[in-house]
């Protein structure tokens, strides 16, 4: 009865917000409208009441999700991909939205303002976002002192569900060089040793000045030998962009493997245009490229990098979320939990429960007790 109610409930929140609501938000410009919905949820997520009114209508639950990865318990694999909530404002609410874990920036050493205004556009034929942000935050040491000062984090060190904290070098000429662009990674990294439960150093934004310095191998590996000297028991994983190849990604699997890093976040936005899922005749902007259109790209790496090292890296799946459908075949290809974001601006918030019901009953069709049991089976097919 519980299993029917959630699914009528979701089918209402999808109707009306896919018949009213989106066409409203999708008249306003895309960066004013998440603005307005980062200040709603940061209300809902101001006391009880709200919290508990917002679980009636979104939340979803079943231990056939309920998975422990690296001594980190998730509720469910779906999270709330870093991107949105930039800076650490909506930790009270996704837990009651449905959300199994949060990332949350990507945070940076110094405060930024990002790129210059319009730099986010949609593309409604391609469900997909162009994004140009530039890391735009407020700054590793604003961001914690916030999650310090939270009643649930300064009661026992913990969130309702498990929080990642994505960590960049600030967009800014004085992050250039190696050596600064290293400096600025570790005062972040840092400044939140004893807040979150996993860091995700993010090494492959396409909007910030400078490029993606470190998705090259050699100064790669001065990073993560400096991560390595400050002391933390939390997980560490890295982001990778869909446009390396595959010789790329080979060199920084091997370097991976001398350090710390637990896994990986596959993959952040590309910034390739010959792309067959790109339906629009013109392309907005001069940003990097969400949803469906790194479907594939998102899939494929997946899917090498569990095959090239065998399981032994954790892969957090990202792009193109949109269905549980699609992330039963991240998760089969060999990611442990995935995230999304564009997937809840084109579908509705309702899709977290979605996501989360149509799961347990792929599980169920294919006889897993477990989401965990279903990860990486589709290699076996």
């Amino acid at each position: 009865m519980k299993e029917y109610f959630i699914f009528i409930r979701n089918l209402i929140i999808r109707f009306l917000y896919k018949a009213v609501f989106r066409p409203i938000f999708f008249r306003i410009d895309p960066e004013t409208i998440h603005d307005l919905m980062v200040a709603f949820g940061a209300f809902l997520g101001s006391n009880i009441l709200t919290q508990k009114i917002t679980a009636f209508f979104f939340s979803y639950s079943n231990q056939k999700l309920e998975q422990t990865i690296l001594g980190i318990k998730f509720k469910n694999p779906v999270g709330l991909g870093a991107g949105f909530d930039k800076d650490a404002q909506l930790c009270d609410i996704l837990p009651s939205v449905g959300f199994g874990f949060v990332e949350v920036g990507s945070i940076t050493g110094e405060p930024c303002g990002g790129n210059p205004k319009p730099r986010i556009w949609r593309l409604e034929k391609s469900k997909g976002l162009v994004v140009n942000y530039g890391l735009k935050n407020e700054g590793c040491q604003k961001i914690a002192k916030r999650l310090k000062d939270k009643r649930s984090f300064s009661a026992n060190k913990k969130f309702l569900i498990p929080i990642g904290i994505n960590i960049a070098k600030t967009n800014s000429k004085k992050t250039v060089q190696v050596e600064s662009g290293i400096d600025d990674y570790v005062k972040a990294y840092k400044e939140f040793r004893e807040i979150g439960d996993y860091f995700t150093i993010n090494i492959s934004c396409p909007n910030a000045f400078g490029g993606q310095p470190f998705c090259d191998a050699i100064r790669l590996e001065k990073l993560l030998a400096k991560i390595d000297k400050i002391p933390t028991k939390k997980p560490v994983f890295l982001k990778l962009s869909p446009d390396l190849t595959k010789n790329e990604i080979d060199k920084i699997l091997a370097v991976s493997k001398r350090h710390m890093v637990c896994g990986f976040v596959c993959t952040n936005l590309t910034r390739n245009r010959n792309n067959s899922k790109i339906a629009e005749s013109y392309l907005p902007g001069d940003g990097g490229i969400s949803g469906k259109v790194v479907e594939d790209l998102a899939n494929d790496l997946i899917s090498y990098i569990y095959q090239k090292t065998k399981g032994t890296f954790v892969i957090i799946g990202l792009g193109g979320v949109f269905s549980a459908e699609d992330a039963y075949r991240k998760i089969k290809l060999g990611a442990s939990l995935v995230q999304l974001i564009t997937g809840m601006i084109f579908e509705g918030p309702q899709v977290i429960s979605e996501i989360n019901q149509g799961l347990v009953k792929l599980l169920e069709k294919d006889g897993f007790g477990n989401i965990s049991q279903a990860v990486g089976k589709g290699l076996d097919e």
